[in-house]
């Protein structure tokens, strides 16, 4: 996606930076939901005894029930900023709330999470340096985002300033209440990988809506570790964090378990799957195949593949190179060991693509954008 990123400006109490961001994304935001009913993941989804004209409606109200029950197990400015989203883009609640929180829903609509994964979950790679291991000493980080091609319409710029937190600038898509990565006023920045867990969901706030809190909220990565220990979630993440004083970690995260990796001689990355010795016991089996309710591209396909071949291509570059910087970074990303395909770190796949990249410069309280592939990117930047 060429010439200049889309930005919208969100500030106020929750309902109000909800409706600022529905009018000024309505269309895109409709258009999203639009979008999610065309998806061949989400088709294939329904069960076989409901007839296709019924299976979106039933899906929809199955996940305002899901986000209803979420929102009583968290903090009221989520809900808030949810009506203000519906209000400002004239979008239904049931019809957002599959946006927001579609994977998760899905998963506990359909139990499916427990045995396979249904394909609405990508890919995504992520790494950081620290200290000695970064070109500056500071810490730095890059974050590949990769789904299905149709996402990269919905993607946009988004800076906050709720009354009495911390600013940040963030990235994340149109129709959600929370955001991706993102970098705030403190130095703090944040980045969301997937990740294939299968413990048991309670309805709970999802990933992203918890990375937009950590960031209004905590100052330093010891802070946002305190915060997310206590916070109820739903869905399975890998967040990459770092701080102006130069920390940084990978925290693992399921539905109900978490775990801090530290970096091995100033320099951590991870794609998507669970290192840590806690977590393995509920991550999707290292054997798992995508099955007949994936879509036709995956069906066969080992699940992990893709994550494991990316892992390897990363731990090859680490491995022959010194001190990195953000261009160094961008190299490792964009890498394609395993050609035009979703096992590649820059994927150019026929079913995912790596439709944005991100760097993020606590000290610096940058956050630099592309909604491009990482070799083709040119990042633009954004000051909290």
């Amino acid at each position: 996606m060429g010439g200049k990123l889309p930005l919208i400006e969100c500030q106020g109490d929750p309902r109000h930076m909800g409706r600022q961001q529905g009018e000024m994304l309505r269309q895109n935001i409709n258009d999203a939901i639009e979008a999610v009913g065309n998806l061949e993941a989400f088709r294939l989804m329904k069960p076989k005894w409901l007839p296709a004209s019924w299976f979106p409606r039933l899906a929809a109200r199955k996940a305002h029930r899901f986000m209803r029950r979420a929102f009583q197990n968290s903090p009221e400015n989520f809900e808030q900023r949810f009506l203000g989203i519906c209000e400002g883009s004239q979008v239904q609640p049931q019809n957002l709330a599959l946006c927001c929180s579609l994977e998760a829903a899905m998963s506990d609509l359909t139990r499916s999470s427990h045995q396979s994964v249904n394909a609405l979950q990508a890919g995504c790679s992520a790494i950081a340096a620290t200290g000695s291991a970064s070109r500056g000493g500071d810490a730095i980080v890059m974050h590949n985002f990769d789904h299905v091609p149709v996402v990269q319409k919905f993607l946009t710029v988004r800076r906050s300033k709720p009354v009495g937190k911390l600013s940040s600038v963030e990235f994340t898509l149109s129709p959600l209440l929370g955001a991706v990565d993102g970098v705030n006023e403190a130095g703090l920045g944040v980045t969301c990988n997937y990740a294939y867990v299968r413990d048991s969901i309670t309805p709970g706030p999802t990933i992203t809506m918890l990375i937009s809190r950590v960031l209004a909220e905590a100052e330093s990565v010891g802070d946002a570790i305190e915060c997310l220990q206590d916070w109820p979630r739903v869905g399975g993440g890998l967040l990459m964090l770092a701080d102006s004083a130069g920390e940084v970690v990978s925290i693992e995260l399921s539905n109900r378990r978490m775990a801090v990796r530290h970096p091995c001689n100033g320099i951590i990355f991870h794609t998507n799957r669970l290192q840590c010795d806690s977590m393995r016991s509920v991550e999707i089996a290292t054997s798992a195949c995508y099955d007949h309710r994936a879509p036709s591209l995956l069906r066969g396909q080992r699940v992990h593949d893709s994550a494991d071949l990316r892992s390897d291509a990363i731990a090859g570059f680490v491995m022959e190179n010194g001190p990195l910087s953000l261009e160094n970074l961008k190299t490792v990303l964009s890498d394609h060991a395993h050609g035009d395909s979703c096992n590649s770190v820059c994927m150019h796949g026929g079913y995912w693509s790596t439709v944005a990249c991100t760097q993020l410069l606590p000290r610096d309280r940058k956050l630099r954008v592309a909604f491009s592939n990482t070799c083709q990117a040119t990042l633009q930047d954004f000051v909290v």
